[in-house]
């Protein structure tokens, strides 16, 4: 089993459609799409994973916004790369793949913790019908 765990903010502020005017609407947006991920992507190495569960870490104006079915929704109190940071801890032992820029979250990380840029994520949602070309998220 592989669970995404995504950097909510990271990704939607990687495309600038204008998410800075409605950031909870951006999320909104980006979690109904992270619902139709679970099911077998091409992993960042271009090998196969069957992604079982995705958690979704959320902050600031986006800390309110609804969960859809099949996203667990993570509300962090404080910054949202901490929150992270510890949902991954208490996954040790499972097979997670982290999907931030973040460069600095990334060091954070348990060493060998797969991670994924947005352009990655982006593109499996395209895959799996989500998020088109001119996309929102």
């Amino acid at each position: 089993m592989t669970v995404l765990v995504v950097d909510v903010a990271n990704v939607v502020g990687s495309r600038p459609d204008g998410w800075w005017r409605d950031r909870a609407g951006a999320a909104t947006r980006l979690l109904g799409e992270l619902a139709s991920i679970p099911g077998e992507l091409s992993g960042p190495d271009g090998r196969p994973v069957h992604v079982e569960a995705v958690v979704a870490v959320v902050e600031g104006a986006a800390r309110d916004v609804p969960a859809p079915h099949g996203v667990r929704v993570v509300r962090a109190s404080g910054s949202g790369d901490d929150a992270l940071v510890c949902v991954v801890a208490e996954m040790a032992g499972d097979a997670v793949v982290v999907v931030t820029a973040d460069r600095g979250l990334r060091a954070r990380l348990p060493a060998a913790t797969p991670t994924a840029g947005p352009r990655w994520l982006r593109d499996r949602l395209d895959e799996v019908g989500g998020m088109g070309p001119g996309g929102t998220g």
